[in-house]
Parts: C-alpha cells; structure tokens; sequence
C-alpha cells in the first residue's frame, strides 16, 4: 500500500487486519478469472494494460491483472498463472510497475524484490533483490530504483539509495546514496530526481529532493521543498510535480511544481494530491479533503488548475478510496481506481473523455499501479 509504512491512518487499518485475521493462514490471490467488460477492438494502437494490485502490507496478496483491449476481456491474477512454479502470489505488497522494451518491471516492496517479466507471456525472467524497494524509472537502457534498504518501519533507519539495473544483464550495476526513505523518481536531462520522505521518523521528515548526475552516479545536490515528499513526475517543459503529504496532523499536503533549469521551487497549489498521473500537457490529480473527493486537472504548459472536474457523472462521490490513475495515451479515457475497504477487492473504472464511466469491473486487493502495451 502506498505510504503504507508511514501514514497513520493506514498503520492503523494494518493493525486492524492483522488482528481480525491472526487466525488465518496466510491469505493469496484468488485464481484466474476472466470477465468480458466491452467490445473487444481488434484494430486498438495499444493492446491492453497490466493493473497491479498492491494488496495490504504482510497479507502477501500482491497481484497482477490485464486488460485486453482487442477482446474486450478482463483478467484476475495472471502473474500467477503464467508462472505456477512461484505459487499463486506475486508478493507482498506491489508498489509500482512499468514496462521498458519488452519488459515488465513490478516493484514489491514487502518482498525486498524486483520481479521482471516478459512483458507479452508475463513468465518470469528474473527476480533482483533490493530491500524495501519502492519506484521505478527508466532512461537509456537503464532502470532506477529507489530503496529504503532498511526494515518496514524502522525508526532508526538511515539514508536511502537509488539502484542503477543494467536492462540487458538485470544486474546491479551502481548505487547512490540519497536520503531517508526515498520514494518516487523522475529524469530530466542527465538528471535523476529523488523525493525523500524520511516518514520513518515523522519527527524529523526529509524536506528534499535529491539531484543525482547520471553520468558520475552521485547526489550533486538537494532542493528544499516540504516535508514528507511523496510522488514525482516530469513534464515536457523540464518541470517536476512534486507531492508533499505534510505530517496528516497540522501540515497539510501541497503540490509543488520545480524548475529544473533553475531548480528551485517554481509554484505551489494547495491540493491535497493522493495519486496523480501526467498525459501530454494535463496533470490529472486526485485531492482528498477529509472525506470528499475532488478530481482535478492542471494544464502543465500554463500551470494552471482548470476549472472542472474529469469524473462529471456523479460517480466520484460514489468512491470510497479512489486510489491509482492512468489516462489511456491514445483514446484519452480515464482509469481510476477504487481501494474501497483495503482489505478487500477493489474496482476499475473507465470514463469517457467527457467524464462519463463506460465500465467498471471488480480487481483483486487495493488497485493502483497502470502499464501500457503496445
């Protein structure tokens, strides 16, 4: 679960299923099922996506499902399908996914591990081991990854690293040190962009972006920007979109908006951004506020917050946890997910560029993380 680790509210759903669920033996996936959504597009650019599913922190039901765009169908569970000899989880806790080249990259946290995949068959290809791995990203043959390299919920914790992986070998090739319990990443130029956290140690959160130089593999230098920074994304203009979830007491989250040219901090908005996804020029975000729920969309070329909403039938105040993001790159249609309970199967749905939803369908555990194929 994202910022499973540190969030309080979410610690304390975690203790509340350890608690009803001591007693069971260690819950998995549900098999293989398959569900016809819509009508199946022979002809569609992209082929389908992956939507990993990142089940509840020591509940092992991590779990990867499809979406064929060319048969219009639906399935549960198929990491494990393709490869029985793993069993029937994908690991603990998956807390990103992208595909590079003809890979797929699912990034588990819980399980200390980088599972890498055919992209097209889904079978295993290799297993790399990071501990307490978190994003990923890629750039000239190379993936990223950002680590804790310490136990879930070590209060004594140290500074973080970004891991450098060789896309041909699978091998470790680097490491750079960069501060408390990092999170997302993001490259502009021959630059890598660390958001640090530090939510180990809430008393004392990190406040920074970590600047790391490609070429010599080593933090250059750090940006001050809030506390507790979580998600990062670059735009075409070489601006990052930073979240900062604040302390959830009296520091409220920001979104933050940096200038790479200049990297300093260029616009702050005064959303509280849960998940957001980045299409062409649309940043699309979703902001709690309490208990209610806005859907928002920033035009990244003039950094401004438009005034509507991208869920416009109502459906969004219908959502108990709305919790990962994908925009479809070629039809425009909006993914969004709902985590409901966290303990349970959550919901896929799909609006319509006017905001209408066109499907939904049941997913396993706490939905979040999209990967296109081509």
């Amino acid at each position: 679960m994202k910022k499973l680790t540190h969030n309080y509210c979410y610690l304390l759903l975690a203790a509340f299923v350890l608690l009803t669920t001591s007693c069971r033996k260690d819950p998995k996936p549900d098999g293989e099922k398959t569900e016809t959504i819509f009508d199946g597009n022979i002809a569609s650019t992209i082929k389908g996506f992956y939507l990993l599913n990142e089940g509840n922190l020591n509940m092992n039901k991590a779990s990867l499902d499809y979406v064929d765009y060319t048969t219009g169908v639906y399935q549960t569970n198929v990491y494990s399908s393709a490869n029985p000899e793993a069993g029937r989880s994908l690991g603990d806790v998956g807390n990103d996914m992208a595909v590079y080249g003809s890979k797929l990259y699912i990034v588990v946290n819980n399980s200390n591990k980088v599972e890498v995949l055919n992209a097209k068959t889904r079978k295993r290809i290799k297993q790399i081991d990071i501990v307490n791995c978190r994003y990923i990203t890629f750039r000239n043959n190379k993936a990223y990854v950002s680590a804790y390299i310490s136990a879930v919920g070590d209060a004594n914790a140290g500074n973080g690293i970004v891991a450098e992986i060789d896309t041909t070998t699978l091998s470790i090739e680097r490491r750079v040190t960069v501060g408390r319990q990092p999170e997302g990443v993001a490259i502009v130029g021959n630059r890598l962009y660390v958001a640090n956290s530090g939510g180990y140690s809430p008393k004392n959160y990190e406040r920074t972006i970590s600047v790391v130089d490609l070429a010599s593999f080593t933090e250059i230098k750090r940006i001050d920007v809030a506390i507790n920074l979580n998600r990062i994304v670059a735009d075409a203009n070489g601006d990052l979109y930073v979240t900062s979830q604040g302390d959830y007491l009296n520091i409220e989250p920001k979104l933050f908006v940096i200038d790479t040219r200049t990297e300093q901090l260029k616009k702050t908005f005064e959303l509280g951004v849960r998940t957001f996804c980045l299409d062409d020029k649309y940043l699309y975000t979703v902001n709690s506020n309490g208990q209610k729920f806005e859907y928002n969309i920033i035009d990244v070329n003039t950094e401004t917050l438009l005034n509507r909403s991208f869920i416009t039938d109502g459906t969004g105040a219908k959502l108990a946890q709305p919790y990962g993001i994908a925009v479809n790159p070629v039809t425009k249609e909006i993914l969004l997910t709902d985590a409901g309970s966290y303990v349970n199967p959550g919901t896929l749905y799909c609006f319509d560029t006017a905001g209408r939803r066109k499907w939904s369908v049941t997913t396993g555990d706490i939905p979040a993380h999209f990967a296109f194929i081509f």
